[in-house]
């Protein structure tokens, strides 16, 4: 699998999907989840999470039909006014750079808000947290990993 066709299709995901706020296309689930789903060619990015407050979730990118990548998530607002705190969070993830585009950038701030991203790793396995600040106090925290999946068979 190549993996700078894999950061190249994660790019465009990580700008149409749930960072693209009200343009990206969500489907509730049956199960209360929500879900959003990206393809091009032969790759296809699906998004699935529960929230509210706090929130959960899992990425999953499918080449060929077959899972090659994931990313799990968990967070939330404390604190303070979530759709404003979520508003700015999508703009972060807007702004991931292209080394590492799980996430945000390792920081943004704009107006009252502060966006911070620690992480280790890279596109083939990752840990981090990111967090927001508002007015100098802080309202959100999540954390993730992840990484290359099904790379080997195995029973």
């Amino acid at each position: 699998m190549d993996q700078t066709a894999l950061l190249g299709f994660l790019q465009d995901a990580s700008r149409r999907g749930y960072a693209a706020g009200c343009g990206a296309v969500k489907t509730r689930e049956a199960d209360r989840s929500t879900t959003i789903v990206l393809e091009h060619g032969e790759w296809r990015f699906h998004d699935n999470y529960f929230g509210g407050e706090p929130y959960g979730g899992r990425e999953v990118v499918f080449f060929r039909g077959q899972p090659v990548w994931m990313a799990v998530y968990f967070g939330g607002v404390d604190g303070a006014n979530v759709e404003s705190v979520y508003s700015f969070l999508q703009r972060a993830l807007r702004e991931a750079p292209a080394e590492f585009l799980v996430r945000g950038p390792d920081a943004l701030t704009e107006g009252r808000f502060s966006y911070r991203n620690v992480h280790e790793g890279d596109v083939v396995r990752f840990w981090g947290e990111e967090t927001i600040h508002a007015n100098g106090g802080l309202v959100y925290t999540a954390r993730y990993a992840g990484g290359l999946v099904d790379r080997r068979s195995g029973d």
